[in-house]
């Protein structure tokens, strides 16, 4: 690898470190945060919705953002929205707000992450390709999914342990306070690399002219729509799993205010991430088609959860928590590498932030039904609902799969962009 790939994979590994971090700080106690101020598991859930809702209204527009003013004007408004909106976040739990402010809030948090999603996966891939790096997408991504989880490892668990230590608002300062660093790092060390900026004049005509590109390679390829469809249904159950693995752990555990056992899930899927990461390269050795990783990830991960909704055991718990975050961050990789080989460089983020928006709906949708569920058949009962969904992504997977996209079978960068407007086909591969 060159001198200058290896730069570009520095700088994209400490986004992602500082990104999780400060992120990781509240993950461990966010819906404890929310119960702790007031709201009922229906409003807490449906305050996470409106953040997917405010993620949904927001993708495309902002990966406009990035694939008109550039890559790092994304982020580092995504750094500065980000940190007003926790501060928000802070100040409607000292007050004991009503639902309706948590909503318009969780809203503008949205906005916030969606100036980076797509954004940072977009300003990688380029930046790789024009410094002629020919390495394998799945290593890349593998590594910086390890460094996330260590950064989420360390700051879940000090999230957990700096609430214990004072209250469940603190751990929201700090994420403010990480962001404002981070907003520093990009801008010093963040420059666009193999992707021109348009600066087009007109925004709506901007908007109209990418949202038109992103159409046409992302519903409109076969191969690339039905994995979005899919993550409708993966990222609304993964939202809610996530968070509501908090609560369920610490009612396992038996103390209502152990606020570190609702960090140690965080730690648990960080420590997860780190294996599952490192481990995303020999994954994709052992299967010569992505699809048959992400499909195998996919039925395992359907069957622990519902295992989780039947189990009574703090510790048999933790073994199966280990289990769902090892397999879901050993296919994550292969499945980010899948989809970017399938873009065009100039629509990247457009579709990447497109992909999320229907990730970002199934969270919207999604969320409230299962923290209903949760209402009503408790914790467990809305993990075992929480399956029956992620398995209705199985097919559309599926569906990829068959239309033989050359991404299937990639190995590389130098491999990114064969695709042409359809599906080209190949020989029948295992």
């Amino acid at each position: 690898m060159n001198h200058a790939a290896r730069r570009v994979q520095s700088v994209y590994f400490t986004l992602l470190i500082g990104n999780t971090l400060a992120a990781s700080f509240i993950w461990g106690v966010n819906t404890l945060f929310l119960l702790d101020a007031g709201l009922s598991n229906l409003e807490a859930f449906a305050a996470n919705a409106f953040f997917s809702i405010g993620m949904v209204l927001f993708e495309v527009p902002t990966g406009v953002v990035a694939d008109t003013l550039g890559r790092r004007v994304s982020y580092l408004l995504g750094t500065v929205t980000l940190a007003v909106t926790t501060l928000l976040y802070y100040w409607l739990w000292v007050v004991e707000a009503p639902f309706w402010g948590w909503a318009v809030v969780s809203v503008l948090l949205g906005l916030g992450f969606t100036f980076f999603s797509g954004a940072t996966e977009a300003w990688l891939v380029d930046a790789l390709t024009a410094t002629g790096y020919t390495g394998s997408l799945e290593r890349v991504f593998g590594r910086g999914l390890a460094l996330s989880g260590a950064a989420m490892f360390i700051g879940s668990i000090a999230g957990g342990v700096i609430a214990q230590a004072s209250n469940l608002g603190v751990p929201f300062l700090v994420r403010a306070a990480i962001l404002i660093v981070m907003f520093v790092v990009a801008a010093v060390l963040m420059r666009d690399l193999g992707f021109t900026p348009a600066g087009r004049a007109h925004p709506l005509r901007a908007t109209k002219q990418v949202f038109q590109s992103s159409l046409r390679y992302g519903l409109g390829r076969p191969s690339v729509r039905y994995v979005m469809f899919a993550s409708f249904f993966t990222s609304g159950v993964g939202f809610y799993v996530f968070y509501a693995l908090q609560p369920y752990l610490v009612e396992l555990w038996g103390d209502a205010e152990a606020y570190s056992i609702a960090g140690l899930a965080a730690a648990i899927l960080s420590g997860a991430q780190i294996v599952g990461g490192l481990c995303a390269p020999w994954v994709r050795r052992r299967f010569h088609r992505r699809t048959t990783t992400i499909l195998l990830s996919l039925v395992v991960s359907s069957a622990v959860l519902l295992a989780l909704g039947f189990t009574r055991s703090f510790w048999l718990a933790l073994v199966l928590l280990v289990l769902w975050g090892l397999v879901d961050a050993a296919a994550g990789p292969v499945q980010q590498a899948y989809l970017n080989d399938m873009i065009p460089s100039a629509q990247r983020a457009t579709v990447l932030s497109f992909d999320s928006l229907l990730g970002s709906t199934g969270g919207a949708v999604i969320q409230p039904v299962l923290g209903r569920s949760a209402d009503l058949w408790g914790y467990p009962g809305s993990l075992i609902v929480s399956s029956g969904f992620q398995v209705l992504a199985v097919p559309f997977l599926w569906l990829s799969r068959r239309q033989r996209s050359p991404a299937d079978v990639a190995t590389g960068v130098a491999d990114e962009g064969r695709e042409s407007d359809d599906a080209t086909g190949v020989p029948p591969i295992d």
